[in-house]
């Protein structure tokens, strides 16, 4: 537990700091699982015909679903889609993390088929006080996800909270 902890200005200076495009695949299996994994039986996100009697162009990409990220091994973080070696330089020296939050602005309707770049900056970082966590550091980013065609798509904005 941090009581004292402080921003320091190493770490104010990787506000702005963007990440390497990153890549995601939109394919009918993954839509399926996903659907299937949270409990969707709309036939909209298994059956194509039925997905474009409905309008859209083919399977729909269902809610907080933005794709699987393409893994590389022994180049991406076993954990999240980012390449380690260029993330932003952030020693806080917290060891605890939790998901402050997640917020999607859909733009356009994404679909199987669709491949998906996503640039993600860095765009705040606070602090915040805890009683039973003390003083925690609140990092918060913005994704943009653009399609094959350039296209944005999604923006998606979260907040780390660590401490």
């Amino acid at each position: 537990m941090a009581k004292n902890f402080q921003i320091t200005e190493e770490m104010k200076s990787q506000i702005g700091w963007t990440s390497k495009p990153w890549t995601y695949e939109v394919s009918r299996s993954s839509v399926r699982a996903f659907a299937r994994g949270v409990g969707y039986t709309d036939l909209v996100y298994f059956d194509v015909n039925t997905a474009k009697k409905a309008g859209y162009r083919d399977l729909p990409a269902p809610p907080t679903y933005l794709g699987t990220a393409i893994f590389i091994p022994g180049k991406s973080d076993d954990n999240l889609p980012r390449d380690p070696e260029t993330s932003p330089k952030i020693d806080h020296g917290l060891k605890g993390m939790l998901d402050g939050s997640t917020e999607t602005e859909y733009l356009e309707q994404i679909c199987a088929g669709d491949t998906l770049t996503c640039i993600t900056t860095l765009t705040d970082m606070t602090t915040k006080g805890s009683i039973v966590l003390g003083t925690t550091l609140v990092i918060s980013t913005e994704s943009t996800f653009s399609n094959q065609d350039g296209k944005v798509m999604a923006i998606q904005r979260k907040q780390i909270i660590f401490y």
